[in-house]
């Protein structure tokens, strides 16, 4: 038996295997009597018919077909003992076959790629500094405010903006009259939001139930012009408001007893209780901009080291973000499901999470990033006395679950946040910069 590899990619293999008649022949001819097992001709019972009966009509037929299994078997074996390391279904490329002769065959398989990392540390990433402005805590206070507001039926809209109106609006010309092919329709408008528009607010007041107002919405939008070029297009529409009910918003003092029932007696003052928003809310922030680093550094390493990742893994995986959009269109209650567009919008974050499971593992043997049992036995004391589960429970749960990969996951981010220089910038001016850069 002799074999040859040919490397067609990091991820790709094919191999030239040749055996000698004599190292084939037995299994070729127990193949060629499973076929016959099948074979049925008229005065002999299924499978009962003579070899050279079958010899005559079929010539060597059945052991060219026998062959291609033959080459099957041999590749698995040859593989097993060569330690090819096959991942996926081989695939038999070329195959030639002569009874008496050598067998020569190719098959094409993929591997796990050996990948020489580079250029995942040293490098510079800038990152957004959020701060938690003074703006953001008094618009959670105003939103506790108004979670915990009553609303009272009244006739007349007042001057301040702490009003709620149920309208029927409909679509209306220049001239009032209702626009041909529109139906009104009933919303509830909130004046207190930030987002109403300012005419609707200065229109509405000093108006009862039964009156009307109008207002105008300005309809910017971009369409193509007949060379096909973009173009700008301002339209502007008009509605008219009838009021059919009106309720005040009654908004509550922050004073001590509303502060401990949000907070269920975490705090009790106005100044902690805008400590404690601006807290959650920095921590809010603090999370986006991990995140925010981990993509980047993840999407920088892996443009790095760009690689064509093993088709099957990819399949794998991108038969497992299918599914998972599947069995969430079906919760949502969507009738309809196109896995073909699926698979097309999908394709690309499953090559990419492969090429960076892939440059991971990599980081991890060159740089002999591991999760010691001294560590997991550290991290059951810790968990051991929150839980009260006994130690090694826990670290039998370790061992079995994904969790030991979880953890050396954070080992390689953290070794990657170490290692490289993350600059905090201004939000703005990163956005504006990466606008340009798109």
């Amino acid at each position: 038996m002799e074999y040859k590899i040919n490397d067609i990619s990091l991820s790709e293999r094919e191999v030239e295997i040749t055996l000698t008649y004599d190292e084939i022949k037995n299994d070729v001819e127990n193949e060629v009597k499973k076929q016959t097992k099948n074979i049925q001709i008229s005065g002999f019972r299924k499978g009962k018919v003579p070899m050279h009966l079958l010899k005559k009509m079929y010539g060597d037929a059945l052991e060219y077909e026998a062959s291609e299994k033959v080459a099957n078997n041999q590749f698995w074996e040859i593989a097993k003992e060569n330690h090819f390391h096959p991942i996926g279904q081989p695939s038999l490329t070329d195959i030639k076959f002569k009874p008496g002769e050598d067998f020569y065959f190719k098959v094409k398989y993929e591997v796990y790629p050996t990948l020489e990392v580079k250029d995942y540390t040293g490098n510079e990433i800038e990152v957004p500094d959020f701060k938690v402005k003074d703006e953001e805590v008094e618009a959670e206070i105003k939103y506790i405010l108004r979670a915990n507001s009553t609303n009272e039926d009244i006739d007349l809209v007042g001057e301040d903006r702490n009003f709620l109106l149920d309208v029927e609006i409909k679509r209306v010309n220049t001239n009032g009259e209702i626009v041909e092919g529109t139906k009104p329709e009933n919303i509830q408008i909130d004046l207190s939001n930030e987002r109403t528009q300012q005419e609707i607010v200065d229109n509405a007041k000093g108006k009862k139930i039964g009156e009307s107002f109008n207002f105008s919405f300005n309809n910017d939008h971009t369409e193509k012009d007949e060379n096909g070029n973009d173009k700008t297009v301002a339209e502007v529409f008009y509605y008219s408001a009838l009021i059919k009910g009106i309720k005040k918003v009654n908004t509550p003092e922050l004073n001590e007893e509303l502060i401990k029932k949000v907070t269920k007696d975490k705090v009790s003052s106005e100044a902690d209780l805008r400590e404690d928003i601006k807290k959650d809310l920095q921590n809010y922030y603090d999370q986006r901009v991990e995140d925010f680093i981990q993509d980047k550094l993840i999407g920088l390493i892996v443009q790095k080291n760009e690689f064509t990742p093993p088709s099957t893994l990819v399949t794998n995986i991108l038969e497992e973000f299918i599914k998972n959009e599947e069995e969430s269109s079906k919760k949502q209650g969507y009738k309809k499901f196109d896995r073909n567009e699926a698979a097309n919008r999908l394709r690309k974050s499953a090559e990419f999470n492969v090429k960076w499971f892939l440059i991971k593992n990599a980081i991890e043997k060159k740089e002999n990033i591991i999760v010691s049992d001294e560590e997991l036995n550290e991290l059951a004391a810790k968990d051991a006395e929150k839980t009260g589960i006994a130690v090694d429970k826990l670290i039998n749960y370790y061992k079995s679950s994904n969790y030991g990969e979880k953890l050396l996951d954070n080992k390689v981010l953290e070794f990657l946040k170490e290692k490289n220089n993350i600059k905090r910038v201004d939000p703005e001016n990163l956005l504006q910069k990466e606008t340009k850069e798109q």
